[in-house]
């Protein structure tokens, strides 16, 4: 069964200084601890391409997407530290990006709107 996609993805790109990847690697499983007690989380996870990391993440709305990066904030702070994000975009449907472009504005995003989709039900 099917529903109507209305996610709100964060999709973030981290160029890792080589000599600090086993570190960054090492706070993904912070991430991942601290984003598990998040109820608006859909999903998580970390990749890698080299020294190129990219976090999957979606959410239920821009209220739960804002939430986790404040949930986030401190092992984020370490993480820029260690990489230096490359590229940040937002994809969600027109509402909730009205209600991001403001509070992310200084991470400079692009935003992309999301029209049609549909997310299965488990």
């Amino acid at each position: 069964m099917f529903t109507t996609d209305q996610c709100c993805t964060l999709v973030p790109y981290f160029e890792v200084q080589a000599e600090h990847l086993a570190a960054f690697k090492a706070l993904g499983a912070t991430f991942v601890e601290k984003t598990r007690q998040e109820a608006g989380c859909l999903h998580y996870a970390f990749s890698f391409n080299g020294n190129i990391a990219h976090c999957r993440e979606g959410y239920r709305d821009a209220e739960s997407l804002l939430a986790h990066l404040e949930n986030v904030a401190a092992p984020l702070a370490e993480a820029l530290k260690l990489a230096k994000i490359i590229r940040l975009e937002v994809h969600a449907p027109a509402a909730e990006i009205e209600k991001l472009k403001q509070p992310l504005a200084a991470l400079n995003p692009d935003f992309f709107v999301l029209e049609s989709g549909l997310r299965r039900i488990a």
